[in-house]
This record gives structure tokens, C-alpha cells and sequence, in this order.
């Protein structure tokens, strides 16, 4: 399928069946994200691979993981930063979440669901997975095959906002 068809397939999964990712799969989910682009090349990204179910069990202290049987803690170096010098906005969680867009996008084209998490504990995480402190625990990818199947790519037409409203052209305008 075109990239187009790939992004609209693509949807958040929340329930996941007890079926295990091969290995040759999360090898391929993982490389995704390993060329996704970065701002100064850094590439920021820790990432720590959760399949066992004990240590699923740290994870769920911190957040809710669906019945997955693989999770990923994306994690910052914090040392790789790219300071933006007018504001002081670092680049850090837009390279984060440009590599876990990447990873979600192969897992759909593998035909494994997936949901991008941001709001967890991460104390709980640092702690229960020995985390140093300039490593910032950032995203959970939480990964599995969908209990109960895709949603629909055609539910963007009625539950995304016409281009009209969000795109706009040479200036910024408010809504109509």
C-alpha cells in the first residue's frame, strides 16, 4: 500500500492478544525507528524492549499496558540535546515522537497494533528499570497484535478536520 493508505490504516490500539511479536518483526519495527531523522543527526533515542512478563509487571505500575506482550520505553538522552537558542526549546520530544511515528507505522504494516503513551509515571519507570538521571523516560510504544481488529481508514472523513480548517497559507488565520 502507498503511504497515504499506510497512515490511514494506522490506528491507536488498546487491547492486544496474548500473541507473542516475532522477533524478525520487532527487529524491523525497531530499525524503523533507528532511521528515523533527527534534528542535528543526534538520534537521542534509548530504547528499552519489555517482553517478559515480570518485567511487563514494572511497566504496569506506571501505566495501564493492554494485555501487550511488548512494550517499549523510549527513553531521551538528554546529553544528545538540541537547543533551539531563541526560546531554549529543546528538539528532544519532537525526535522522540518522529521515531516512534516511524515504529507504529512498520508495526501497521506488519499488521501489529500500537499505542504511543506519554502520560505515565516516569519515576516509576527510572526506578523500576534502573534509568540514570540524564536519561528521561519519555514515551512507551506499547506494541501487540489488536484483540479486536483494526478500525476503519475510513473513519478519517468524519473524525479529522478538513484541511481547510488546520492548513493555512502564506499567513496565520483563525478558524472561519
Amino acid at each position: 500500500m502507498n503511504f497515504l493508505e499506510l497512515a490511514k490504516h494506522r490506528c491507536t490500539t488498546r487491547g492486544f492478544t496474548e500473541q507473542r511479536i516475532a522477533t524478525v518483526d520487532l527487529e524491523g519495527i525497531l530499525s524503523a525507528g533507528r532511521v528515523a531523522p533527527t534534528a542535528c543527526n543526534q538520534q537521542p533515542q534509548r530504547i528499552i524492549v519489555v517482553q517478559q512478563p515480570e518485567t511487563i509487571g514494572k511497566v504496569q505500575k506506571a501505566y495501564n499496558t493492554f494485555g501487550s506482550q511488548c512494550v517499549l520505553i523510549v527513553c531521551r538522552d538528554t546529553r544528545k540535546a538540541l537547543i533551539r537558542p531563541f526560546d531554549q526549546k529543546c528538539s528532544g520530544d519532537l525526535d522522540i515522537g518522529i521515531v516512534c511515528d516511524h515504529m507504529m507505522l512498520a508495526a501497521r504494516e506488519l499488521n501489529i497494533g500500537s499505542v504511543m503513551v506519554g502520560l505515565f509515571d516516569p519515576e516509576i519507570i527510572r526506578s523500576e528499570f534502573d534509568i540514570p538521571e540524564y536519561i528521561e523516560p519519555t514515551a512507551l510504544l506499547i506494541l501487540g497484535y489488536p484483540e479486536k481488529g483494526f478500525l476503519s481508514p475510513e473513519r478519517h472523513r468524519t473524525e479529522r478536520k478538513p484541511l481547510a480548517e488546520t492548513v493555512m497559507y502564506e499567513k496565520y488565520s483563525e478558524e472561519k
